[in-house]
């Protein structure tokens, strides 16, 4: 028994030495600068902690007048972050399929109280009775994503855990369907963050105008502001070149959202620092079509109010007009303040949020520019996933190892459940918020159950049960899961 606790502990050295060469690697913004050098090194200042972020494209508008700056990187391979590198923009979306609607109001297509089934008329349920102002303020009292099947949160948890497309094969006809599916709810009236919402939206002036959802943004705000850099990405062939690479702030590489039903709020669109500068000034002048869709209209608590789209929010004696986005693995912000005629870009390749970023180029204090942030995920979930799958499989292998009532197929399961953890905790933790060298105590504790696994294994039978069959039914269906959670680290 000594002899095997002395491999298990230099099996267990071993293994974390190599888990060192292993461990996640936590990006950190990096020194390449591009484009104007003072905005860069502003940036630089107002980043409060360079961990996290990889890379960022920041815009400055002042006086009518766009300076645009790229700091770090654009991917792994370490090419620079340039002010024209597209960035996945998330949910800024929203401000601009806001200002579709105001756009639309101004031209006479639609009123604000037009219902949404008049609009767009495939739409036969409940919630056709939303007005248009409702769905673009986030007052219809819709959910915040489109009801989903049993498969379909299968789907999307696997997309996450994988670090794949949760929107996949989401198309328009997953809205409309998820519009007559749902009745508004007890909070309509009321301020509710919606992704289904503002998609539905989209899609009703798409079809009052007899075009799909990209082309109207294109012909309407596009293209008669030069954002020529902007698109929307419903398929691989869509996506830009030279795009900057999304990921987790803890390093794990993350593939582009992408998926048309959910384009107008935020899934697909992809813009660069110079593009957004343009919409910003334009938009500051009042020259931008459906400008007026920043004017606050509803009350969403003390401090912030909403139009179709953009939020406004006072800090102390100032106010700032704004929208964020998140995707898997981008941040952006878009805010200005009409007092000062100052509007800043930020946009991240990382899940790092850069709203203090935006505030402290905007000039807020450096305090109330840190409180900005709202994650997408309480900040102690990823440090949790980090610390529990790291050490959970190889405590519980050895458990099993030692247990004395023991089969083959039992510990092969353990084994490969303890590995699919380990995996897991290095995908899914939040390693900018917890050591990344505790991983490798984890790798090593692994190592040790499979060596005192490996010791008793000649002498253990198949399978230890008084109903073999049920015994081996359970196992496999343990076995399965666990493979499959294997299947979605290496993928």
């Amino acid at each position: 028994m000594r002899r095997t606790t002395v491999t298990a502990l230099v099996v267990a050295l071993i293994a974390g030495l190599v888990g060192v060469a292993l461990m996640p690697r936590v990006p950190r913004l990096g020194a390449q600068t591009t484009g104007d050098r003072d905005l860069a090194a502003a940036a630089r200042s107002a980043t409060p902690d360079p961990s996290g972020h990889r890379g960022l494209a920041v815009a400055l508008v002042e006086d009518g007048r766009i300076r645009t700056a790229g700091l770090g990187d654009r991917d792994l391979a370490g090419r620079p972050v340039e002010p024209g590198t597209p960035f996945e923009i998330g949910s800024v979306t929203k401000a601009l399929t806001g200002m579709l609607l105001a756009d639309q109001v101004a031209a006479g297509v639609v009123g604000p109280d037009d219902r949404l089934g008049t609009t767009w008329p495939e739409v036969t349920g409940p919630a056709g009775d939303s007005t248009l102002a409702e769905l673009a303020s986030h007052r219809a009292g819709l959910p915040r994503l489109a009801p989903a099947s049993v498969l379909g949160w299968a789907r999307i948890l696997w997309a996450n855990v994988s670090g794949g497309n949760p929107y996949a094969g989401q198309g328009v006809d997953t809205i409309r369907s998820a519009a007559d599916r749902v009745s508004p709810d007890d909070g309509r009236g009321a301020v509710h963050y919606s992704n289904l919402g503002p998609s539905v939206l989209g899609h009703a002036l798409a079809a009052k105008a007899g075009v799909p959802y990209p082309e109207l943004l294109h012909a309407r705000l596009l293209r008669p502001l030069g954002m020529t850099a902007t698109v929307v990405a419903t398929r691989d062939d869509d996506l830009p070149a030279g795009r900057a690479q999304g990921s987790r702030a803890s390093g794990r590489p993350l593939d582009p959202w992408m998926g048309a039903g959910y384009a107008p709020a935020g899934v697909g669109p992809w813009s660069t620092a110079e593009d957004l500068g343009r919409l910003l000034a334009a938009t500051l002048a009042g020259t931008a079509p459906g400008a007026d869709a920043a004017t606050a209209r509803f009350r969403e608590d003390d401090d912030t109010r909403i139009g179709y789209g953009w939020f406004t929010t006072r800090h102390g004696d100032r106010e700032v007009v704004w929208h964020n986005g998140a995707t898997s693995g981008f941040r952006s912000y878009i805010g200005f303040e009409r007092a000062t005629g100052r509007a800043v870009v930020v946009l991240g390749n990382t899940d790092r949020g850069v709203e203090p970023i935006g505030l402290r180029l905007l000039g807020l204090p450096e305090k109330e520019a840190a409180g900005a942030v709202a994650p997408v995920a309480p900040v102690w979930t990823g440090a949790g996933l980090a610390l529990a799958f790291t050490f959970l499989g190889g405590l519980s292998l050895l458990g099993t190892a030692r247990r004395r009532e023991l089969d083959r197929v039992t510990l092969l399961a353990a084994a490969v459940w303890a590995f699919a953890y380990l995996g897991l905790a290095h995908r899914m933790g939040d390693w900018s918020v917890v050591p990344a060298w505790l991983w490798p105590l984890g790798a090593g504790l692994f190592a040790a159950g499979v060596a005192l696994a490996a010791t008793r294994w000649r002498a253990l039978p198949v399978v230890d049960a008084r109903v073999p069959w049920r015994r081996l039914l359970s196992v496999a269906s343990s076995l399965v899961a666990a493979v499959l959670a294997v299947a979605a680290v290496a993928g």
